[in-house]
């Protein structure tokens, strides 16, 4: 006799690579997935910021392939991804010199084309046009189902202040940075048995500057500054820069993006963004040897950016009440760890 099949609803709280991963294969598996993104759009670092001189990937800059089956999801998706040259990245000191030879690596470096939030997006559509995803809605807490107490309900909270309250899933997964996850499971009084290693996960902030030079766009002038197009710096304020205008896909106009180290970001982690921008930019002219003011410029704190003490695990996941987390900092802090982590939690809880 063929096992009849028990379609569960799955909440899924946070719409970057590891929720909309999980999401996804949970319903192409035929679950009914609900999605809650508190902004407004899906990707999470995934992201890209829009302006008058184009687009900047203020968030993660490339990813790598290393996984088959992340290879096998990114074949489902053909055209969005393609090749960057960086441009054989080098190290540099903190007035621009090469302190340490460019490295050929094995592992391409992609990206989503015209900007990284096009592959979660793509991910995302499906959901999307079945209303299944809730974008703006903050989860404020997770408890059992007034109507039925072997299920859970959500509380969310809209940008207007209005709250909402989604019932009737059966299990609840939580694709949020640690630190966000441990406060939401607080706050709804859950305990895990594993919550003590959750504990010791630590994730570092990251400030991004983004600055462009249109009139670099000039007959015989294709570029300002350095040739290269992507470099790591021991710059004690700067860790990695990028010519956006370099990658595939992308306008021409001259734009950079600036990343933070992470003791630099942490220590000024609550500094006004102005006073952020401004020592962010002197950093940028001493490696680059870019003077000129950019026509554009502006700063994004990533609160959770890179992870510096991982799980140790793709996943958590409690079978018995139906709760389980994942996300980039359960094993790494790539896209493709972010993948790799949505999927096993995934395929775990069916």
């Amino acid at each position: 006799m063929t096992k009849k099949f028990k379609t569960q609803h799955f909440a899924i709280i946070g719409a970057g690579m590891a929720g909309i991963t999980c999401a996804r294969t949970l319903a192409q598996a035929g679950h009914r997935v609900t999605l809650f993104e508190k902004s407004r759009s899906a990707g999470g670092r995934m992201a890209t910021r829009t302006s008058a001189f184009g687009n900047f990937d203020h968030g993660a800059q490339y990813f790598t392939v290393r996984d088959a089956r992340f290879a096998k999801a990114l074949a489902t998706t053909p055209g969005i991804c393609k090749a960057w040259s960086a441009n054989a990245v080098q190290v540099l000191d903190a007035m621009g010199r090469v302190v340490e030879a460019a490295r050929p690596s094995q592992d391409k470096h992609w990206v989503s084309t015209p900007g990284m939030n096009a592959l979660p997006k793509a991910w995302a559509a499906p959901l999307v046009q079945i209303d299944a995803v809730h974008f703006e809605h903050r989860v404020l807490a997770i408890e059992r189902d007034a109507l039925n107490a072997a299920q859970w309900q959500l509380q969310s909270e809209e940008p207007e202040g209005a709250q909402s309250v989604f019932g009737g899933f059966d299990q609840v997964l939580l694709a949020l940075p640690s630190n966000q996850a441990i406060d939401l499971l607080r706050n709804s009084n859950i305990q895990l048995d594993n919550l003590q290693a959750l504990e010791n996960v630590q994730v570092a902030p990251c400030w991004s500057l983004m600055v462009a030079f249109p009139n670099a766009v000039q007959p015989g002038l294709t570029t300002l500054g350095p040739q290269w197009n992507a470099a790591r710096s021991v710059h004690h304020r700067v860790a990695w820069l990028a010519r956006e205008s370099s990658k595939p896909g992308r306008d021409l106009v001259e734009r950079w993006t600036v990343q933070a180290s992470a003791a630099w970001s942490q220590e000024h982690l609550e500094d006004a963004p102005e006073r952020v921008q401004a020592k962010l930019l002197k950093a940028f002219s001493e490696i680059t040897g870019i003077r000129a003011t950019p026509a554009h410029s502006e700063v994004h704190r990533w609160r959770y950016a890179k992870t510096l003490q991982t799980l140790g695990a793709t996943h958590i996941l409690s079978r018995q009440q139906g709760i389980g987390l994942c996300g980039d900092w359960c094993i790494g802090h790539r896209v493709e760890d972010a993948f790799v982590s949505g999927l096993e939690l995934a395929l775990a809880a069916l």
